[in-house]
């Protein structure tokens, strides 16, 4: 017999998903049916699977060790990581992402920041194996696979769970830097229609809406330009996938070195001048809402991740604002905060 107690990060789910985690290899109708014959317990009485479970609950499996080992999560593969940590405390963790690695693996042969970012987390004792079995810290936003910039993690259940319904809530503003092609010169917030194209993973974005597509709103206010790219600073009101990239691209300033929705002659020649194999789209600033209660300890702070070497480069070769003289160097005393 196997005894668990509920913890912080088990409590406010329901029964059924908790057993799913911890016999993950287990099929739903096992699990139902050691409910039905009592050899799962909570708190020592026949459950349904159906409970919302609280701190300090006690479940009981009355399995075999070889019966519970077949069917457990199996223990978490560290992998190497260098993170870029730009703030963390107990429940959250912001890190800004190196272009060319994906925020969340789409197989189990990839990994991804998700891995790195719980690798770290064991090797700083934030988390067990043991917790592991019941709960995976995880990321609250994605960006794509050469998009750099800041990912917002949660290291508890409560944590994610809070930050997702800031994100979903749009009450947090997630600004982006990006070069684009062309000129220009006045702030602008463009909406559209985003429709997703799953079998070609790419997007198109339509001025009134078509069936299966969602709105979208862009706001982007240029920062610079020197006749023939525009640094821009960008809000992502709604968060779409591609949505940056596609909404800059329809209104004809797409992003240099998109191979998705760019222009094919301009990204071969900054391909030719700075070798740039990525698009030029950096997640630079979060700001975070007050809140009146600020358990997770953010509320009002705003945080910055520096611009990857490859980007600035471009911008000093360009002529262009380097990050120092954006927003008067503002970035540097806020992101101490």
């Amino acid at each position: 017999m196997k005894a668990m107690n509920i913890g912080r990060n088990e409590a406010g789910q329901r029964l059924d998903k908790y057993l799913a985690k911890v016999l993950a290899e287990a099929p739903k109708s096992f699990l139902y049916k050691m409910l039905r014959k009592k050899n799962i317990t909570l708190n020592g009485k026949k459950a349904s699977g159906s409970e919302i479970l609280k701190e300090q609950d006690e479940v009981k499996f009355f399995l075999s060790d070889e019966t519970f080992e077949k069917f457990s999560r199996k223990e978490f593969c560290r992998t190497r990581q260098n993170l870029d940590i730009i703030f963390e405390n107990e429940d959250v963790l912001l890190i800004n992402k190196p272009a060319g690695v994906l925020s969340q693996r789409q197989d189990a042969k990839e990994e991804s920041m998700v891995e790195q970012m719980i690798s770290y987390l064991l090797d700083t004792q934030a988390i067990s194996q043991k917790q592991l079995r019941t709960f995976r810290p995880g990321i609250c936003n994605r960006l794509d696979r050469n998009t750099s910039g800041l990912l917002i993690a949660g290291k508890t259940l409560p944590a994610l769970q809070q930050l997702s319904d800031l994100i979903r809530n749009r009450s947090v503003h997630k600004y982006y830097l990006c070069l684009v092609k062309g000129v220009l010169k006045e702030k602008q917030s463009i909406r559209g229609f985003l429709k997703k194209d799953n079998n070609r993973n790419i997007v198109r974005i339509y001025p009134s809406q078509v069936e299966d597509a969602v709105f979208i709103e862009t706001v982007y206010e240029p920062l610079g330009n020197n006749g023939a790219v525009t640094l821009c600073k960008v809000l992502l009101v709604t968060g779409r996938a591609h949505q940056i990239r596609s909404h800059l691209s329809s209104i004809g300033h797409p992003i240099i070195g998109d191979t998705k929705y760019g222009n094919v002659t301009v990204n071969q020649q900054f391909r030719q001048k700075y070798r740039l194999k990525r698009q030029l789209l950096h997640a630079w600033n979060l700001e975070f809402p007050d809140m009146e209660t600020d358990e997770l300890k953010i509320g009002g702070k705003s945080f910055f991740a520096p611009l990857p070497d490859d980007f600035a480069k471009i911008l000093r070769g360009e002529n262009l604002p380097e990050e120092s003289m954006i927003n008067g160097g503002k970035e540097k005393k806020r992101r101490a905060q």
